[in-house]
């Protein structure tokens, strides 16, 4: 497995766009949770809003460079043709696809883990600015406190499952345009579409199935008893949607041609 594993950890350092991608994810991520921290209001005492998720936001623009940087490890293998030479270097499969799970995983948790402290640092000093102080019940954000500490952490791993996630898919699918737009699909169109079921009851049940919504629940610190699924639960729902993907991806990538 370490064979593998630095391997696949020279395959991407060597090319530009991953570390374009990560760097992306970080810039973007806390550049986007400093805007929403800058411009949502908090006007008076008791005004509702959540300062964690508020300071968070930006992950949900960062997750786009953790899928597509995925996308890119999978196939841009295939767009050149060099996937033959990784799998007749590599000839275990499964063991392949797990080393560039740990890689890109690895590359994913260091960006998301930079990303999130400089959102959150972001948020510790902008949401003062729109009224989110004390004499309006909130408190400077601080990972020391735990329900802030658990958005936080959740996070990044929630970026790390979704980097895991789309690496399954990209397997799946091989191309690099269709499966970025099966990716993106299901990260930004699926809850759009659930947003437009009229039904309450459905449309709660989709919110619980889409690796999105469910996933960043764990962001969510108060009023947890009207979500839908918990943070925790959530977030599990994310690791199901992530664990079936590897393995989809992996039972492909074993029985058919390269």
């Amino acid at each position: 497995m370490r064979r593998e594993v630095h391997a696949e950890w020279t395959k991407l350092r060597t090319v530009a766009g991953p570390g374009w991608l990560l760097a992306g994810t970080v810039v973007l991520t806390v550049a986007l949770s400093a805007l929403v921290a800058a411009v949502v209001p908090c006007a008076a005492a008791g005004c509702g809003q959540d300062a964690a998720r508020i300071s968070l936001a930006g992950v949900q623009l960062g997750q786009a460079m953790v899928a597509l940087l995925a996308v890119v490890a999978v196939c841009g293998e295939y767009s050149t043709g060099m996937i033959r030479t990784s799998l007749a270097a590599m000839p275990r499969r499964a063991t392949a696809l797990a080393a560039k799970a740990v890689v890109v995983g690895g590359l994913t948790l260091g960006a998301a883990t930079l990303a999130v402290l400089g959102s959150v640092l972001a948020g510790r000093l902008l949401l003062p600015g729109s009224g989110f102080t004390a004499a309006h019940g909130y408190p400077p954000l601080s990972l020391a406190d735990g329900p802030t500490l658990r958005a936080a952490v959740g996070s990044v791993l929630y970026l790390v499952l979704i980097a895991l996630l789309s690496l399954g898919l990209a397997t799946a699918v091989r191309d690099s345009a269709a499966a970025a737009g099966v990716v993106l699909g299901l990260l930004y169109v699926f809850p759009v579409v659930i947003l437009m079921v009229s039904d309450s009851g459905v449309r709660r049940f989709l919110w619980t199935l889409s690796p999105t919504n469910a996933g960043l629940a764990v962001q969510t610190t108060v009023d947890l008893a009207s979500l839908p699924v918990g943070p925790w639960a959530g977030l599990g729902v994310l690791a199901a949607w992530s664990a079936a993907s590897l393995v989809g991806g992996g039972l492909l990538l074993r029985y058919r041609d390269a």
